[in-house]
């Protein structure tokens, strides 16, 4: 009697894996995801140079004075936006940022106008951009005791202080725009070095700053765990209420020299200087990768996403287009970076069920 020995189904070498089609595909998504902020600015380039060129006969991406115009219209929502990304990465959120932008303009434009009184200029200038980030600082703390000690939902907590920053800052401006009385304040807000902008520079210095503090700091990794899995991070010991009053400070922080930078580039403290910015800041981290839900994001991410916006908004009005525009093309671009975040966790999410 033979023994019969079953053979091994034979494989068509030239067909993939069901599941190796799946990893290409989950690989894939991923790398758009990571990379979108930079696809949708590549992408907006060449659409506005092309349309220059019908339109105008001229060139949009060539021209120095058009991306030193972009690097100043992005300074402030970049601001706003790189504290934006920690608070979103550890999945808060903090609405109240444009209206504390808005005090510490009003805060710099008063103190450096009282410093100038009984100091050198210069040290004028540096003293009302050192108490107009210090004074931001106040309800950056504020939110974060309310959300870490007393467990209100960043949403609710950092709206209250919304309506607390702005009466506060139209209260101290006296409903009007503090003009400032300091050239070298002028100065930093409108001067240029080798072509490029102050503004520009030490917008540039502190996005690397933050930029090493996110990606090769403890506080950033446990940044990352607690959006990833708040209980998993308890659990490993990291100081989760300590860390949230820390992040919404440093939050309170860059909305105060984005603030300070305002009152420089206008000469004047205005209270409603971030009111338009919150989307902006918002749209900003999102479109450069970060998800709502937490646990991911970057800075390099946010400043492609910050570059997008002021690149829709300088380049509709290079074009000529009504500005309304504006509205619809970001929020065009903040769906669509939306719904590629949501099918790389739709891929993720499958994988780690199988």
């Amino acid at each position: 009697m033979t023994s019969t020995v079953d053979e091994p189904p034979k494989v068509d070498p030239h067909i993939a894996p069901q599941a190796d089609h799946a990893d290409q595909t989950q690989t894939l998504i991923g790398h758009i995801a990571q990379l979108r902020a930079w696809l949708f600015l590549g992408a907006l380039i060449i659409i506005f140079e092309i349309w220059s060129r019908l339109s105008f006969g001229g060139t949009f991406v060539l021209s120095p004075f058009n991306w030193q115009s972009i690097a100043i219209f992005a300074v402030a929502p970049l601001l706003l936006a790189i504290g934006q990304t920690f608070v979103i990465i550890s999945g808060g959120i903090d609405l109240s940022m444009g209206f504390i932008m808005g005090l510490a303009a009003v805060v710099a434009a008063h103190m450096t106008n009282l410093a100038g009184l009984y100091m050198p200029l210069p040290f004028a200038m540096l003293f009302g951009i050192l108490v107009a980030v210090l004074v931001a600082t106040i309800p950056g703390m504020i939110n974060g005791l309310l959300i870490s000690r007393l467990k209100v939902p960043p949403f609710i907590g950092t709206l209250g202080m919304f309506g607390v920053a702005r009466g506060t800052a139209f209260l101290l401006a006296g409903g009007t725009t503090v003009p400032v009385k300091n050239e070298y304040f002028a100065m930093l807000g409108n001067g240029r070095i080798l072509g490029i902008p102050y503004l520009v520079l030490v917008t540039a210095v502190f996005v690397l700053v933050m930029h090493y503090i996110l990606s090769q700091t403890r506080f950033g990794q446990h940044n990352y765990a607690i959006g990833a899995n708040a209980q998993a991070a308890r659990r490993a010991g990291i100081d989760i209420k300590g860390h949230i009053l820390k992040l919404y400070v440093l939050s309170s922080v860059c909305a105060g020299l984005g603030g300070a930078l305002y009152a420089a580039r206008f000469t004047a403290g205005a209270a409603q200087a971030g009111e338009p910015l919150l989307l902006d800041c918002v749209a900003a981290v999102v479109i450069g990768g970060a998800s709502l839900f937490g646990g991911s994001g970057s800075i390099l991410g946010t400043v492609a996403g910050a570059l997008v916006i002021a690149v829709i908004q300088y380049g509709l009005v290079f074009l000529d287009v009504e500005p309304f525009w504006q509205f619809i093309a970001v929020g065009v671009v903040i769906i669509i970076s939306v719904l590629i975040d949501q099918a790389q966790r739709r891929f993720s999410g499958a994988k780690q069920d199988e």
